[in-house]
């Protein structure tokens, strides 16, 4: 049964989580291609780089370069799976019964989701910094780091959590609810 079979705010949130699945599977995909390319052309890869800074001598460390691509084909992996539960959660508020343990599974899933993701960020900030001193010291490039802890991923992992528990808790409630009657 359905609440509101045309509501826009489901529509839109069900068209932007795919959206946003096909952005992380097209980045998934760019990141199979050139982590492979980047690997066995790396000598290619180098002098390209020597050649966009216009100095021969520069190069570039190849293994942090892959390191912070398979990160990131870690990360977008993660986003997929992120943006595949929200799916499902709207999915189900759109057939009107949110609150099923499914989805408190789901948003502690996604908790967990977030959390390895910014997780991933530490050995990240730590392959970017070989990276950004080939870049800097080319003297073309200025290339910055972030190195800091996002909280706002965190407060979203904390929310997720705790949204968690109240879908469990709601649950809960209506078989207690459906027992009584």
């Amino acid at each position: 049964m359905s609440i509101r079979p045309k509501d826009p705010l489901l529509l839109a949130g069900k068209v932007m989580a795919l959206l946003m699945q096909a952005a992380m599977a097209i980045g998934a995909l760019a990141l199979l291609i050139a982590i492979p390319v980047v690997t066995f052309y790396h000598e290619d890869v180098i002098d390209a780089f020597a050649r966009e800074v216009n100095d021969p001598a520069a190069s570039l460390p190849i293994g942090a370069l892959i390191g912070i691509m398979l990160i990131g084909l870690a990360v977008v992996g993660l986003l997929f799976f992120f943006f595949d539960r929200l799916r499902r959660i709207i999915a189900t508020v759109g057939e009107g019964d949110p609150f099923q343990p499914g989805n408190a599974n789901r948003l502690s899933q996604m908790g967990w989701l977030i959390l390895s993701v910014q997780l991933l960020a530490v050995p990240a900030n730590w392959l970017i910094m070989p990276i950004a001193r080939a870049a800097d010291e080319a003297q073309t490039v200025h290339f910055a780091t972030g190195g800091k802890v996002d909280f706002g991923l965190l407060l979203l992992t904390i929310v997720l959590f705790i949204l968690a528990r109240v879908f469990r808790h709601g649950a809960a409630m209506r078989d207690d609810l459906e027992g009584t009657v």
